[in-house]
């Protein structure tokens, strides 16, 4: 708000006061400049919603909105062993949030989950098997294998991560890193 919009909303008595040089004009600069960055976010406020433009501070905030907040909370907990290094890239993170409704409704399904892996790893090539044999032969009910290739093998924690947030709840999951046939 310009110096001159916040005179016109003082009383009219204070705007037969203001002159060049005296108090209340600097406390209106002042006031103009504490407004003024607040003004730039409201008129940039449309790149603040897009995952691939807005600040990288801002990335998490919008991982929570679109529930992604999991891979952003798992890389400041105890269990990660690196806090020093987050636990999926700055890059994928947006990705992901920006095909977030796309992934939920092919959520629980090995289309979603591969699609996640992918977007996720930026690694291509993950294959799901669900007709796992136990070691007479038998297959095992509600168990999935997932084929990671051998390049994402230096996120294996952010792909156990994804797996376990994304199977559904009853499915038993093996993850082995190779090439998929």
């Amino acid at each position: 708000m310009k110096q001159t919009e916040i005179a016109q909303l003082l009383p009219a008595i204070f705007q037969r006061t203001l002159q060049a040089g005296k108090p209340l004009n600097a406390l209106l600069a002042v006031m103009e400049a504490l407004h003024a960055p607040s003004e730039q976010v409201l008129m940039e406020r449309e790149r603040y919603f897009n995952p691939r433009y807005t600040p990288d501070q801002f990335v998490a905030f919008l991982a929570h909105w679109v529930n992604l907040g999991h891979l952003v909370d798992a890389a400041a907990s105890p269990s990660h062993s690196s806090l020093h290094t987050p636990l999926i890239a700055l890059g994928h993170l947006r990705e992901l949030i920006a095909a977030a409704t796309y992934l939920s409704q092919w959520r629980g399904t090995a289309k979603g989950l591969r699609l996640f892996l992918e977007i996720a790893t930026g690694v291509r090539g993950f294959d799901l098997n669900d007709n796992v044999l136990d070691s007479q032969g038998q297959p095992k009910p509600f168990h999935l294998q997932v084929i990671a290739p051998s390049a994402a093998q230096p996120q294996r924690a952010l792909i156990k991560e994804i797996i376990e947030m994304e199977k559904p709840a009853y499915v038993t999951y093996e993850l082995v890193f190779g090439e998929t046939s």
